[in-house]
C-alpha cells in the first residue's frame, strides 16, 4: 500500500467514525473562537468551555475586552492554565485588532501570528474553522498538529517526523487542501477516544487494527 493509498483508507475511517465533525469550543465569531483557541494551549476544551460564557458576559464586545485590567480577567479565566499569560495576550490581541486591523480578525497566516498568544496551530483552527468553512474567504492554509494529530499520524506512519511543523507538511502533502480541516478535527477526535497516548483501542477495530502501530503498543500491555 502507497502512503496515499494509506491516507485515502485512514481518511474513509475517519468519517465513517466521525461523519460529523465540529470544533467542540463554543463561539460565534472569528473573534470569540480566536480568544477560545489561544486559551485552550495546554488546557482542555471543556474547561474554556467553562469559562468563555463569564468572560463574554462581563466584555461583551473586542473593545470591552481591549480595556480590561488583566486581574479582573485573569480572575474568570480561574482555572485555565497560564490564566495571568493568557488574560494579557487576550487583552492585547484585542487592542492591536482594533489598532492594525480595524477591529476585523484577519484571515491571513502572517498577520494572525503576528497576534499575542498566537502561533501557527492557533492561526490554523481560525483560519479553517471560520474564514474556510464559515466564511469561504479562503481555503485551508496549513494543518492543525496538536499532541493528537502529531501522535496519530506517526502511529499510522503518515510522516516519520515529530517536529509539529514538519508533520504538517507531510499531512498537507498526503490530504486535499480542502479537506485538510476536517482531517485534523476527525484525527483529532480518532486520538482522544481511539488511538490514545495510553491503553489505545485500535485494535479492537478490525480495519484500524491493521494499520495502526500502537496494536503492538496494546498487545505489550
Amino acid at each position: 500500500m502507497t502512503l496515499k493509498d494509506k491516507a485515502k483508507l485512514v481518511y474513509t475511517l475517519l468519517k465513517r467514525d466521525f461523519p460529523v465533525v465540529e470544533t467542540p469550543l463554543h463561539h460565534k465569531d472569528a473573534f470569540t473562537l480566536l480568544v477560545a483557541v489561544v486559551l485552550s494551549a495546554q488546557t482542555t476544551d471543556n474547561a474554556v468551555n467553562k469559562v468563555t460564557p463569564l468572560l463574554w458576559e462581563r466584555y461583551h464586545t473586542m473593545e470591552a475586552l481591549s480595556t480590561a485590567s488583566p486581574e479582573a480577567v485573569a480572575e474568570i479565566l480561574r482555572g485555565i492554565n497560564y490564566k495571568y499569560t493568557k488574560a494579557k495576550n487576550i487583552i492585547k490581541l484585542s487592542q492591536q485588532i482594533i489598532n492594525e486591523f480595524n477591529g476585523q480578525v484577519p484571515y491571513l497566516m502572517s498577520q494572525l501570528v503576528s497576534l499575542p498568544g498566537v502561533g501557527r496551530k492557533t492561526a490554523n483552527v481560525v483560519i479553517n474553522q471560520w474564514f474556510a468553512k464559515k466564511e469561504k474567504v479562503t481555503l485551508p492554509v496549513g494543518f492543525v498538529v496538536d499532541t493528537h494529530v502529531k501522535r496519530v499520524a506517526f502511529r499510522l506512519g503518515l510522516t516519520k517526523n515529530t517536529d509539529p511543523d514538519k508533520v504538517e507538511k507531510d499531512l498537507m502533502k498526503l490530504f486535499p487542501q480542502e479537506e485538510w480541516d476536517d482531517v485534523g478535527l476527525r484525527i483529532i477526535y480518532h486520538g482522544r477516544t481511539m488511538c490514545t497516548a495510553r491503553n489505545p483501542k485500535c485494535y479492537l477495530d478490525p480495519e484500524w487494527s491493521k494499520i495502526c502501530s500502537c496494536v503492538k503498543l496494546a498487545r505489550k500491555g
